[in-house]
């Protein structure tokens, strides 16, 4: 497979078709070796528009979501960033050539041990990895510029919103299978926030997302 014509072709032909128009991202997207995040059984389908099955029952986004959460959280190069859910390392990657610094956190140990390897061989070293449960949050650098939760959650935990300074943005995915939406949470003053339906799509809850409480008569 020619990797760098297929990058092309996912960039023009998905991406930029579903309204990601930031050139940054778009670049980025042209220039990040996907293909080396994919789990080599399915490295055939690295740039197919498709959810790409992990371990543990969790995927990668679709190329184009993952385009359009990058322009939606419009990182700066001088941003802190949180991303929940580290994966094979791909979004973290992303993140890092836009951001300051990123910490990323994942509560499997195997993912954490394999994204570093491979983040580590791209020569990118502004970011921290931690084992951890941030489900409900992860406050040890808080506040962010902006949060990716790259796992679908039930709703919001109250933290995550506190965890961002103001002008801070938030990318999650929220809801329960088949009606899940992609938003963005923008807090715009100590007790304000913003909040901006994106997409609708499905994802993989986080382990240990919270469940709203039930009604009961």
């Amino acid at each position: 497979m020619n990797f760098e014509q297929a990058r092309f072709n996912m960039v023009e032909q998905q991406v930029r078709p579903w309204q990601v128009l930031d050139n940054r991202v778009l670049d980025l997207l042209a220039s990040v070796p996907r293909e080396i995040f994919v789990p080599e059984k399915f490295r055939n389908l690295a740039f197919a528009d498709t959810r790409i099955p992990l371990e543990h029952g969790q995927c990668m986004m679709p190329p184009r979501e993952e385009g359009r959460m990058l322009q939606a959280l419009a990182v700066g190069a001088d941003d802190k960033v949180l991303e929940i859910g580290t994966g094979t390392g791909y979004t973290t990657a992303l993140l890092a050539h836009l951001a300051d610094k990123v910490y990323s956190v994942d509560i499997f140990p195997e993912f954490i041990e394999r994204a570093g390897q491979l983040l580590s061989a791209q020569g990118l070293d502004n970011i921290e990895l931690e084992v951890a449960d941030a489900a409900s949050g992860w406050q040890h650098q808080a506040p962010y510029d902006a949060i990716a939760v790259t796992g679908s959650l039930f709703r919001i935990p109250e933290p995550m919103y506190k965890h961002l300074r103001v002008g801070g943005r938030l990318f999650c995915i929220i809801g329960e299978a088949p009606a899940m939406t992609a938003v963005l949470v923008t807090r715009i003053g100590e007790n304000d926030w913003r909040e901006e339906t994106l997409f609708e799509t499905q994802l993989p809850a986080l382990l240990n997302a919270a469940r709203p409480s039930e009604f009961r008569f």
